[in-house]
């Protein structure tokens, strides 16, 4: 299986019609009326409390990590993360984002998701003794389905 038949594979998994139909409304409603800062920060506590529901094990090492947290994404049908660390960073891979069939919809859909995500992986890490005052934040992505993060001490 190429590449493009893996992500199609994966979007038709990850947005059954109605379920997904109705949360991209809730979610492109509720920026419309609170506006995107105010959203943001609400789908960031959102994916916090979701990561505190799904807590993973302590992992001994950054692929153990990696494995952990691709196991729960597998749960939630959420695409797959590949992790890359150094001597002062790390930078997590999301692959595979679920994202609306509309082309037209993707990048809001990708940035409202991508909050989400902030959220889990920052109490994900925090549970696995990363520090309070090392922060993790997205950074930009090369494509609807792909989002980047960085967990570091400052930008």
């Amino acid at each position: 299986m190429n590449d493009a038949q893996l992500l199609q594979y994966f979007q038709h998994q990850q947005t059954p019609p109605g379920w997904f139909s109705l949360l991209h409304i809730m979610v492109d409603s509720m920026v419309a009326n609170a506006g995107e800062a105010e959203s943001r920060q609400f789908l960031i506590q959102m994916g916090d409390t979701l990561a505190g529901h799904h807590p993973l094990a302590l992992a001994r090492t950054v692929g153990e990590l990696e494995t952990q947290i691709n196991v729960q994404l597998a749960r939630f049908n959420w695409g797959y993360i590949d992790i890359e660390a150094s001597e002062t960073a790390m930078l997590i891979r999301h692959m595979a984002l679920p994202v609306p069939a509309e082309e037209a919809q993707q990048a809001s859909w990708n940035s409202a998701f991508s909050a989400v995500l902030e959220g889990v992986y920052a109490r994900w890490i925090r549970e696995q003794g990363g520090k309070p005052h090392v922060s993790l934040w997205r950074e930009s992505s090369p494509s609807a389905t792909v989002v980047h993060f960085r967990y570091q001490i400052s930008r």
